[in-house]
Order: C-alpha cells, then structure tokens, then sequence
C-alpha cells in the first residue's frame, strides 16, 4: 500500500506526535503498532498526550479501521489525552469510531489541537 507515519517521542511534554498518511494494510498497522510502542518507552506511558495529525489519511478498509481500534483500546498505549487532526468530516467521522472514551478529541488544526493537548 502507500501508508507512511512517523512517530516521534517530545519528552519534556511527554507527547507523542503522530503523523499518518496514506491507505494502511494489516502488515503496516502491525509495523505502525511496534514503532508506537517503541517510542512509547521513551515516555511516561501509559498516561502520556497523544497528538494524531492523520490530514493525509485516506479512508481506511472497516477491519483496517478494528485493528487501530484494538491498539487504540491496549492499555499499554493507552493516551490520558488524545487529539487527531483531521482534513475531512468523513476522515473525522471514521476517526470516531475508532474510540469512544473520553480524553479524545478532533480538530481541523495541529495548533488547536496542541492547545487543547496543554490545557
């Protein structure tokens, strides 16, 4: 497929940034999850500020969008707050399914979005 992320620890906020484009397949998630994880250990985590900036996302296949649901859901990444940046209302509407816990927000801006992250 054509997906490409990258994921990048800011410790002194204890932030992970994210940023997603491209259509995923289950290989890439898998890959995306590992790194996740990885940069993950560099923070307080769980308990960490997740900045999710997915502007150049395509819309993803339904079991695509169950498998970033499920690693969403690990309490091991588990976020105390997270934001997605979204382009799009239907990328927002598929990123809303992905969780329904509180601590998450959408916002059309990165800037948004860190304000609300630092809030």
């Amino acid at each position: 497929m054509d997906a490409t992320y990258t994921v990048t620890p800011d410790k002194s906020r204890n932030l992970a940034r994210v940023k997603m484009a491209g259509f995923f397949d289950q290989k890439e998630v898998q890959e995306f999850a590992a790194t996740y994880r990885q940069v993950l250990a560099h923070l307080k985590a769980p308990g960490h500020l997740t900045l999710v900036d997915i502007v150049g996302m395509k819309i993803q296949a339904q079991d695509i969008v169950g498998s970033f649901a499920a690693l969403l859901a690990s309490p091991d990444v588990r976020s105390k707050k997270l934001a997605f940046v979204c382009s799009s209302s239907l990328s927002r509407l598929q990123a809303q399914r992905l969780t329904d816990r509180q601590g998450v927000e959408f916002f059309d801006r990165v800037d948004d979005a860190e304000a609300w992250l630092f809030d």
